[in-house]
């Protein structure tokens, strides 16, 4: 898994041959399959591995909190440090979703388990009353979704913005677009 990252890292992970993953990891090409018969079982390994991340841990203990705006602030915190800390793997895995069936799968998977906490969040804030007045659980849904996406954090980043900065402007927005004003 090591060498898959280092490869995904560089970029090089799409056009390597198995023999040199296996050469990079120091084991021969049978060992790499015996072990993941498949491109597709190597990528869904390291999503595997991407939900032990400590930030994205958070993000499911992040929804409970509380204070729903509290909840709601942490949870983009914790979420912009997920994809901070896994963004030169990620934005190798997301270029070549289009392409790739093995980083399209993770790329589906992760917006799945993505949508599934935003949605939790936001049932959430709407039975305290936290949302806005007027604001249906399927506006704050999409507007949450953009917000905390992927493809967000990369414009944003390519602003120029530091991963703090992004951070702290998605929560403003996010305030300002879901909940009541206080």
């Amino acid at each position: 898994m090591e060498a898959t990252r280092e490869l995904l890292d560089a970029g090089t992970f799409h056009q390597a041959t198995v023999e040199e993953l296996a050469e990079k990891a120091g084991v021969s090409r049978a060992t790499v399959y015996q072990h993941f018969p498949s491109r597709l079982d190597l990528v869904d390994t390291m999503c595997d591995t991407f939900a032990e991340n400590p930030a994205l841990v958070r993000v499911r203990q992040s929804v409970e909190l509380d204070d729903p705006s509290e909840a709601l602030r942490e949870t983009i915190a914790d979420t912009m440090g997920f994809w901070a800390s896994e963004d030169s793997i990620l934005r190798q895995l997301y270029g070549v979703a289009a392409v790739d069936q093995a980083a399209d799968d993770l790329v589906e998977r992760q917006r799945r388990d993505r949508r599934g906490e935003m949605q939790k969040l936001v049932r959430r804030l709407d039975e305290e009353r936290a949302l806005r007045n007027g604001l249906e659980r399927s506006a704050a849904l999409a507007q949450l979704l953009v917000l905390t996406s992927y493809g967000t954090y990369r414009e944003l980043r390519e602003e120029g913005l530091s991963d703090a900065r992004l951070t702290a402007k998605v929560q403003e927005m996010a305030s300002s677009l879901l909940l009541r004003s206080s």
